[in-house]
């Protein structure tokens, strides 16, 4: 990058600076040219150097020719004196201070092909420094990829080449690694979290540029053999040196062959963690923990645990393995179902993770590695009966309940509504107070403040609508279990 304060720092031109109002502007090119109006030939970033030939007559029109120049992203103005002017005329000297326009004095003697070959051999010097810079960044990232802590090694290494600071972010914006670097308190997280969801959103493997006055971050993905592969945040200075934006695709490059072997080690990890639960929940404890023992790194099988199941969508469930691998449990899909072992304490939690991705979660009884086939069991069943209105039930919270745990609350107000749908209210209070008194006629009596008799006859009728005695227990039972689950008129 060729800055225009650069250019006027050569002794040799002898450039005099007439308004500097952006001197950290970046020349592109140089173009010289008498056209009333040369824009529509530039592209943005041209350095222009005119004598002002056509320009003897003008007034108003040099504001005009500035704020052309603006909009096409001239950085600067050279105005040679000596040949059609002795000065710069003062009306551009205004036009370019109102408009932030560099402008500078080319003195007689300077020719413009002088200004162009000196900047010519900036921007070639320029060129061969940050390709060799390019060159060695590229070669401290890969040493720094070739060391055993991978990631960790290459995130400090461009965070100064960035003089900035990295980091690697999950998909769901959770801090993975880092930030490391000098500016590692500026990297905004929250910032770059909220971008990585709308990222997501877009379901494709973009990148994304956050800029401001205190600097460039990248974000992009690392990787594209997984969609969970983690992202990078790369904080640079406003703008990025072609060495800096080499580095980051330097560093994208090797952080993706890291997560690409990472993951092959996670399936392989998963295979095994799949087979333990398997054995677990068969009741083959030993076995399990042998299987286990074949990756250093997985977890050892908790004391007090319990099995959770969980159901939802296929990418629900791929998401789900990453999560229950961050809350240190083992888990496997089998036919469409997460089966997890969890250590108790963390049971709750990883259900309420579960339930945040759109899945439905049972959770099994407590217990010890050898209660895992039964918490297993239990875990099935608590499943069916959670629902999206009711993601997370737990075995523990249908044994509070009752039987009317297990019976799906459709089917329940269907038989309360065909065992007791022809009782009126009077008969159905007294049937209540019948089954809450164990029978008692004298209870009934002094409960609804009416006389025995008239108790025995109500009964008597409740019978006859029931087709059986109240003596019978499972009656008493299917009565009772119906009073609670009838829907209210």
């Amino acid at each position: 990058m060729v800055e225009v304060a650069a250019l006027l720092e050569d002794s040799e031109l002898a450039l005099r600076s007439l308004v500097l109002a952006q001197p950290d502007q970046e020349i592109r090119w140089v173009a010289s040219s008498e056209l009333p109006d040369p824009t529509p030939f530039f592209q943005g970033g041209e350095l222009l150097l005119t004598t002002g030939l056509q320009t003897a007559t003008w007034n108003a029109e040099w504001r005009t020719y500035v704020e052309a120049l603006v909009r096409s992203g001239t950085v600067g103005v050279g105005f040679a004196i000596g040949i059609n002017y002795a000065q710069v005329p003062r009306r551009l000297v205004s036009a370019c201070r109102s408009a932030g326009l560099n402008l500078f004095e080319v003195p007689r003697p300077t020719p413009f092909v002088a200004i162009s070959h000196r900047v010519s051999r900036l921007l070639m010097q320029e060129e061969q420094a940050s390709a060799g810079e390019a060159l060695e960044f590229q070669r401290r990232l890969t040493a720094a990829a070739a060391k055993p802590t991978g990631a960790r090694a290459v995130l400090p290494v461009l965070a100064h080449a960035l003089q900035g600071a990295a980091a690697l972010l999950s998909v769901d914006g959770d801090v993975l690694m880092g930030p490391v670097g000098a500016r590692r308190s500026e990297l905004d997280l929250d910032r770059v979290a909220d971008e990585i969801l709308v990222l997501r959103s877009q379901k494709n493997r973009s990148s994304a540029v956050l800029a401001d006055p205190t600097g460039t971050t990248v974000v992009q993905p690392v990787g594209t053999a997984n969609r969970r592969s983690p992202m990078l945040a790369a904080l640079g200075p406003p703008r990025l040196s072609l060495s800096q934006r080499s580095a980051v695709t330097t560093s994208v490059a090797l952080l993706g062959l890291i997560a690409e072997q990472e993951h092959q080690a996670q399936q392989t990890r998963r295979v095994v963690s799949g087979r333990a639960v398997e054995l677990l929940v068969a009741g083959d404890r030993g076995t399990a923990d042998v299987v286990l023992g074949i990756d250093p790194n997985a977890p050892d099988i908790p004391a007090a645990m319990r099995i959770v199941h969980a159901a939802g969508p296929a990418d629900a469930l791929s998401d789900a393995l990453d999560i229950v691998e961050s809350h240190s449990g083992i888990g496997t899909v089998r036919d469409g179902q997460l089966w997890v072992a969890i250590a108790d304490s963390g049971a709750a939690v990883l259900a309420g993770r579960l339930a945040g991705i759109g899945m439905t979660v049972g959770m099994g009884s407590r217990g010890g590695p050898v209660d895992a086939p039964e918490s297993h069991r239990t875990a099935g069943i608590a499943l069916t009966q959670a629902s999206s209105a009711t993601p997370v039930v737990g075995w523990d919270e249908m044994v509070h309940r009752g039987p009317l745990g297990l019976i799906d609350p459709a089917d329940a107000a269907q038989f309360a509504t065909a065992l007791l749908g022809e009782m009126t209210e009077e008969q159905l209070v007294t049937l209540r107070c019948f089954l809450t008194h164990h029978g008692s006629h004298l209870k009934v009596s002094e409960a609804l403040g009416i006389h025995r008799n008239t108790v025995r006859n109500r009964v008597a009728t409740i019978e006859a609508k029931l087709r059986g005695s109240l003596e019978d227990p499972q009656l008493r039972v299917n009565a009772w279990i119906a009073l609670q689950t009838l829907p209210e008129e």
